[in-house]
């Protein structure tokens, strides 16, 4: 098996007397999408900024692409892309001069005409950077990221402060990096982003990773029970609840025809829930079944809803 793509131990960050990062542990296997959550303050910043070079450790051993940060910077840089939450460029600057600036700075190049063609911005080349929209200005940070073809590329919000439709114009960029096997650390402020674009995510809190794995592992072992709500035509009473049932954690709510159930096993759940409404002689009227979001494991680590954060 290759070597991760990053690997830290024990990593920390001191201000003074305060400890900004307390001892994180993680790797990120190459061609893996790995997100990062957590709220303001909670070290994220400040963990991407030393694994890019940009921040020296206090303590902790670090390895990115088999450089280490603080003393091989220079190196590292070489081989890593990185997309900021927000990019500014001179006004009268054109994209293309953008481009070929960037690129003068690395020894290894794309062609930048074929890039911008690849995100979409061929018929801007030309164009000033001030005349650009939003969702272009993100294109532009992405292919500045590219122009060295990185082993390596960090996103830091990528989509904060976009709009839905940009938001999955950059979804699907990054999809197509994942299925080129690009290896991308992702932080994101969006539940449902990391939900679909992470094969891991680290919860990070207070300087420390407190989850870690697949958005369905990390869901599954904070809550891992379902949820179902079951409407039927008539109220269901549920003291005539049978055995099979006593165990899900039934609440009626609205006018009593409304049914709430947790379950670790809901399709043996589900089965028994409507042989009881049958018995009963009512109508099944709907049956949704919901997981346990990253959202909802947020909250339950947190206490905190991640926008809120």
């Amino acid at each position: 098996m290759s070597s991760p793509a990053i690997a830290v131990e024990g990593l920390r960050k001191s201000y003074g007397d305060f400890e900004a990062v307390r001892g994180i542990n993680l790797e990120v296997q190459e061609g893996e999408v790995f997100g990062l959550l957590g709220p303001n303050g909670a070290g994220k910043t400040t963990t991407v900024e030393i694994l890019e070079g940009l921040r020296p450790r206090t303590s902790g051993n670090v390895s990115v692409l088999g450089f280490d940060p603080g003393a091989q910077a220079r190196s590292l840089k070489e081989r890593i892309g990185v997309c900021l939450q927000a990019t500014n460029l001179p006004e009268k600057m054109r994209v293309i001069e953008a481009l070929d600036l960037f690129a003068a700075f690395y020894h290894r190049n794309v062609d930048n005409h074929k890039l911008l063609e690849r995100l979409q911005l061929s018929e801007k080349s030309d164009a000033f950077y001030s005349s650009l929209s939003g969702g272009q200005k993100q294109r532009v940070a992405l292919a500045l990221a590219l122009v060295n073809d990185p082993a390596l590329l960090f996103l830091d919000e990528p989509t904060t402060g976009l709009d839905p439709q940009v938001r999955l114009e950059i979804h699907k960029l990054i999809l197509e990096l994942k299925s080129n096997k690009r290896t991308i650390l992702l932080t994101t402020h969006y539940i449902e982003e990391a939900e679909r674009l992470c094969d891991r995510v680290a919860i990070i809190d207070a300087g420390r990773i407190i989850e870690l794995g697949t958005p369905r592992e990390i869901q599954e072992r904070t809550l891992g029970n379902a949820m179902i709500e079951i409407s039927t035509n008539e109220p269901a009473p549920l003291d005539r609840l049978p055995d099979s049932l006593r165990e899900s954690k039934c609440i009626v709510t609205g006018d009593g025809r409304v049914i709430s159930m947790q379950s670790a096993e809901p399709a043996k759940t589900i089965v028994e829930a409507v042989k009881w409404i049958d018995s009963l002689g009512l109508q099944l009227v709907d049956i949704h079944l919901k997981r346990p979001t990253l959202e909802d494991v947020f909250i339950e680590l947190t206490g905190k809803r991640l926008r809120e954060a």
